[in-house]
């Protein structure tokens, strides 16, 4: 059975970070392309950061220089490491492997 647990996420303050992590079980993220989604109320989902399966990374504009992907192998772990967070950034996130989605949740960003 296939299962992407993600963890993380929660309230910060403008100019803050957050830390999402999503690890796979019955999955080999190496395998497969890992993207990292949001979807903020009233909007439609949106990709933020990939790793491909071999390992590089990209970006969507508007978190280009401010969000880092990177992949633990050993723990079958992507993780996306958010800084310099802005209001803009409050949306539900979810990764997605293949045709599988983690839980999602609530990246909030507020003074």
């Amino acid at each position: 059975q296939v299962q992407l647990v993600e963890s993380g996420g929660g309230y910060a303050q403008p100019g803050g970070s957050l830390n999402l992590s999503c690890t796979g079980s019955g999955i080999d993220l190496t395998a497969y392309n890992t993207v990292w989604y949001r979807q903020a109320p009233g909007f439609q989902r949106e990709w933020v950061a990939l790793v491909t399966k071999s390992g590089t990374p990209a970006y969507a504009d508007p978190v280009k220089g401010r969000f880092t992907i990177s992949r633990d192998t050993a723990k079958n772990t992507v993780h996306l490491e958010m800084n310099h967070l802005r209001p803009e950034d409050t949306a539900v996130y979810s990764c997605n492997v293949d045709h599988f989605w983690s839980q999602g949740t609530q990246v909030t960003v507020s003074s």
